[in-house]
């Protein structure tokens, strides 16, 4: 039985290293997002720049792809990231929490595609283990 790709993912700071090493997982999912246009990709910027500290040169790799949408912090993002970041929840995964949340647009919140699940651990966030 196989089961069905999520519709959209949202790629944490370790899942954008993890594709910039090649990751078949992560690939296919960009190449998903890529190609049909109910697949989406997000990025929030707070992980990209994470990564974008560990390995010199990801954020171009990530931009240069038209599926990855970056997520920035407008004001209602800051506000709640920040009282993520107040309850002991590290920056980077604060933004991932916050994006991975039900909205209006997706009910069901988003999963996080992560190498590092334990971040997530106390959230309510879905992952998507790498």
């Amino acid at each position: 039985m196989t089961v069905p790709a999520p519709q959209a993912v949202v790629f944490d700071d370790t899942a954008l290293l993890a594709l910039g090493a090649g990751h078949r997982l992560a690939s296919h999912l960009i190449v998903q997002a890529q190609t049909d246009p109910a697949r989406h990709a997000y990025v929030p910027a707070l992980c990209l720049a994470a990564a974008e500290a560990s390995r010199a040169g990801l954020a171009e790799h990530a931009g240069a792809l038209p599926a990855i949408e970056v997520t920035e912090l407008d004001y209602p993002a800051a506000a709640a990231v920040g009282a993520l970041v107040r309850t002991g929840i590290d920056w980077r995964t604060a933004h991932a929490v916050y994006l991975a949340q039900p909205t209006a647009d997706w009910p069901a919140g988003r999963p996080v595609l992560t190498t590092a699940p334990q971040l997530y651990a106390k959230t309510g966030v879905r992952t998507i283990i790498l």
